[in-house]
């Protein structure tokens, strides 16, 4: 996978400074810094801010005021397409007319005139992910984790790296649950990128994670490693999400 911070390993992956989202009634300011190679789960309650935090670095949320560096560049102006992430969202990844080579075919050019060696990395990506020989199947025939695979192989066709994950467990029975968790973490450590993915469940975060960050009201209010983060009983919200005793 392309690394065009090779030459600059010191500078984070990621850099959000006073990053300022306002809705009518809310507002929402992130700082945080991301290490390059980070895996980070991101967590919170719902409505604190984590898919809006995902949409700002992507390039889907304009800000109001502050800046968004990602490998040492302010991305002020830049489209979703020339920011260097891939973000796979919760729901609605497919395109339940296309087959499933097809919708991983989109990474690569969307109007899917892929050449031989690009077919042969949506083959690649498929088999990566284990889903060698699905490549002309429909998507309304597959399972939901083997959908979540689709949309993984997808994204890590496109080279970016930096990947983005909006709760890639959710809908998942426990053995799955634990498969997508190994291959997250193989695919991580293969191509060195760097991955952000929310997540509400503890055993997710203890097994996937290195690093942490709490959401709550439109703030981060606690980063850092994922061991200090688990044991954390400051503040009240994140010692609740935890279940960490008084």
């Amino acid at each position: 996978m392309s690394d065009p911070s090779a030459a600059h390993r010191h500078v984070p992956a990621i850099r959000l400074a006073a990053a300022t989202v306002q809705y009518e009634q809310k507002r929402l300011v992130f700082d945080c810094t991301v290490p390059q190679g980070a895996r980070v789960a991101v967590t919170g309650p719902s409505g604190a801010g984590k898919s809006t935090l995902f949409n700002v670095i992507a390039g889907f949320q304009p800000i109001r005021s502050g800046t968004v560096e990602i490998f040492g560049k302010d991305m002020q102006g830049r489209e979703p397409a020339a920011r260097p992430v891939s973000i796979v969202f919760q729901e609605n990844n497919l395109f339940t007319h296309l087959t499933v080579g097809q919708n991983v075919g989109l990474g690569l050019d969307p109007s899917l005139r892929l050449d031989a060696a690009e077919r042969d990395r949506v083959e690649a990506a498929l088999a990566r992910v284990g889903l060698g020989g699905y490549r002309d199947r429909m998507p309304g025939l597959l399972s939901g984790g083997e959908r979540q695979r689709v949309a993984l192989a997808r994204a890590f066709v496109r080279r970016r790296p930096i990947l983005l994950l909006d709760e890639p467990f959710a809908a998942l029975d426990p053995a799955m649950r634990a498969e997508m968790a190994t291959l997250l973490l193989d695919l991580q450590a293969e191509t060195g990128i760097t991955l952000l993915f929310i997540s509400h469940q503890v055993d997710d975060i203890r097994r996937v994670a290195d690093r942490a960050m709490f959401i709550d009201d439109g703030v981060i209010v606690m980063e850092g490693p994922v061991e200090g983060f688990l044991a954390a009983r400051e503040p009240p919200a994140l010692a609740d999400f935890l279940g960490v005793p008084d």
